[in-house]
């Protein structure tokens, strides 16, 4: 038997060319993990990047919120098919991160406090596609949306946009995280709709 009566389309939602295909628009910020939530203590709270020759550059706390801020406003899109508009961070730029390391690598393998990983072409962390925040709509991040700090990467699904972000490692070769071996797609444009292995 039907649940729902001929012709019901569901709840009317604004169309906007905005929404990548497959998404619907949000006013909430749903939170999705795939494990318990780490608690982290500023005064331990580290960010390291190692190049490809095993280099490391490392930022505490206070020399992270000493370096130049800025303030993104951007859209957001989950592969679990919601999408929030015009949402405003604050944080660091990789470009700004990135600046002194040297590297010739493609890839980059980003780590979490908690384990979590995930994979991205360098080139997508660069010119202004990327950042590390601290601070979602003027507050600081709460735990539960990845704070005290985590990876913000608008232009691609959120899981890539990984929370309580610790080290980003710089390879050669990719590296697939953990939604990626579990058969997410391994880079994850939503304006594709690459959310699994074969899209």
């Amino acid at each position: 038997m039907s649940t729902f009566s001929p012709g019901f389309q569901g709840r009317p939602r604004p169309k906007t060319d905005r929404l990548p295909p497959g998404q619907y628009l949000t006013e909430d910020f749903p939170v999705l993990s795939a494990g318990p939530t780490p608690r982290v203590d500023l005064n331990r709270w580290q960010f390291t990047i190692t190049n490809e020759t095993g280099r490391q550059y490392s930022w505490s706390w206070p020399q992270f919120m000493s370096m130049t801020q800025t303030k993104p406003q951007v859209d957001i899109h989950c592969v679990t098919r919601w999408s929030k508009l015009d949402t405003t961070w604050q944080g660091v730029s990789l470009d700004d991160l990135l600046e002194n390391v040297e590297t010739q690598a493609e890839f980059a393998a980003v780590s979490s406090y908690g384990g979590y990983t995930t994979n991205l072409p360098l080139e997508d962390l660069l010119d202004g596609k990327a950042w590390i925040v601290h601070t979602f709509d003027g507050q600081d991040l709460h735990p539960e949306h990845g704070g005290p700090a985590r990876l913000l990467v608008p232009h691609l699904y959120f899981w890539k946009s990984a929370k309580w972000v610790k080290a980003i490692r710089l390879l050669d070769y990719d590296e697939p995280g953990f939604w990626e071996t579990a058969g997410y797609h391994n880079l994850g444009d939503p304006w594709r709709e690459q959310r699994y292995q074969d899209d």
